[in-house]
């Protein structure tokens, strides 16, 4: 007993006695508040759609798809030569001159989940499980408040690589999750761009050129120290605010209901809710900051998306609006991993943020013309309030004071 006690960092081995869960103890004892080698494995998993799951179990660590081919990466590049003369000139800023690189699904969920580590690991620190085994005389209750500190770390893992994997089945590149990465980057992943090419008919050449101005419109506004310090601050305060609630797992789980008399759908249901599979309940501080990250999030969907219209009606003409739809429709239907994002990180996206963002933008624009998103870049107070996301007058108001120059005339009213 005095051995599994020094063993146990509690002092308190709540499976003593059980050779079995204690050997599982002892196993996942300092791993940290997130099991690294789970987040990887489950990366993997997801964006291969389980295809990965040979290698693993091979005790490779990565999968056996095969690279892209480096013609493709030329191909890119020389595109990328093109389409950055024209992001710099709609956006008046100089694009950072990143070359691309080109990734397969699971290579790009390899290098996000490592490039959002510190992230990760913030939000897996005030997800950790706060109660004490030893805090209570009831031996069940040690037991469960015992496993539950165990199990968290890999809980999380399998959560996060789960959801970074499955990201990585739909993104073209880095900026379809609009978090601005440590460094600035440039990685595109043929095979999703390829196959919605070909899925909606559109010409594959058009087709990265599209990309390649989303990227690298996403590039160069979080090139932006203050615009990305200020959503990244956001994010971090976000994923640092959760409250751990070792209830929620167990109310949630009674009170459910079993539809069609079929239990194991009504379990996979309810732990499809990550506030319920990681015990984290939203605190008063996240509803507070809400709104902000929202304004934050539409503010850049909705300047990415500008940029990308007019290069892209520039370059490509009138199949860009195709592009354009075919794009904001796929965005607009809510996946499971998109959940994830939202309750875990804050990141709202779909439809109702792209509308925001875009009826934004587009409000500053027909007012002040192209130049009206200037202070957005050089001014760093000039980001939008909740309110001023909802009103562009009033946002162009405070950062570009009236010098009594007319305001260019509306457009025409639509028929």
């Amino acid at each position: 007993m005095a051995d599994d006690a020094e063993d146990d960092p509690q002092g308190v081995n709540p499976f003593d006695g059980l050779p079995m869960f204690g050997d599982i103890s002892r196993m996942l004892a300092g791993q940290g508040p997130l099991n690294w080698d789970a987040a990887r494995q489950f990366a993997i998993v997801s964006a291969t759609g389980g295809d990965g799951l040979a290698g693993l179990a091979g005790g490779a660590g990565v999968t056996s798809a095969a690279n892209i081919d480096p013609s493709v990466r030329i191909q890119y590049a020389r595109l990328a030569d093109i389409v950055r003369l024209h992001v710099a000139d709609v956006m008046g800023l100089e694009v950072p001159l990143v070359e691309p690189s080109v990734a397969t699904p699971e290579q790009w969920a390899a290098q996000t989940l490592e490039a959002y580590r510190p992230l990760f690991t913030d939000m897996a620190t005030s997800l950790g499980p706060t109660d004490d085994p030893a805090g209570s005389s009831d031996p069940m209750a040690q037991m469960m408040a015992g496993l539950s500190k165990m199990m968290a770390p890999a809980m999380l893992g399998m959560a996060v690589g789960s959801m970074v994997g499955n990201l990585a089945r739909r993104a073209f590149g880095v900026y379809d999750l609009p978090i601005p990465r440590p460094s600035p980057t440039l990685v595109l992943v043929p095979p999703t761009i390829d196959a919605f090419a070909a899925d909606w008919e559109i010409s594959l050449d058009e087709m990265r050129l599209w990309v390649i101005a989303h990227e690298l419109a996403g590039l160069t506004l979080f090139s932006v120290d203050h615009l990305a310090d200020h959503l990244r601050s956001l994010v971090q305060r976000h994923v640092g605010a959760f409250r751990p609630d070792a209830s929620a797992v167990t109310d949630k789980l009674s009170s459910m209901e079993v539809d069609g008399g079929d239990p194991m759908a009504a379990m996979q249901a309810a732990l499809g809710d990550p506030e319920v599979l990681l015990g984290a309940v939203r605190s008063p501080e996240q509803l507070e900051m809400e709104p902000h990250l929202d304004a934050a999030v539409a503010t850049a969907i909705g300047v990415i998306d500008w940029v990308v219209d007019a290069v892209a009606a520039r370059m490509i003409g009138g199949d860009a609006l195709q592009i354009a739809a075919a794009v904001r429709r796929r965005r607009s239907e809510t996946s499971p991993d998109e959940v994830f994002v939202e309750r875990l990180l804050g990141i709202r996206l779909g439809a109702v943020q792209t509308a925001r963002g875009k009826a934004f933008v587009q409000g500053v624009v027909d007012r002040a013309g192209e130049a009206g998103l200037a202070p957005l870049f050089s001014d760093a107070s000039a980001s939008p309030t909740p309110s001023e996301i909802e009103a562009p007058g009033l946002w162009l108001a405070r950062v570009a004071p009236d010098d009594g120059t007319p305001d260019p005339a509306p457009p025409p009213a639509a028929d």
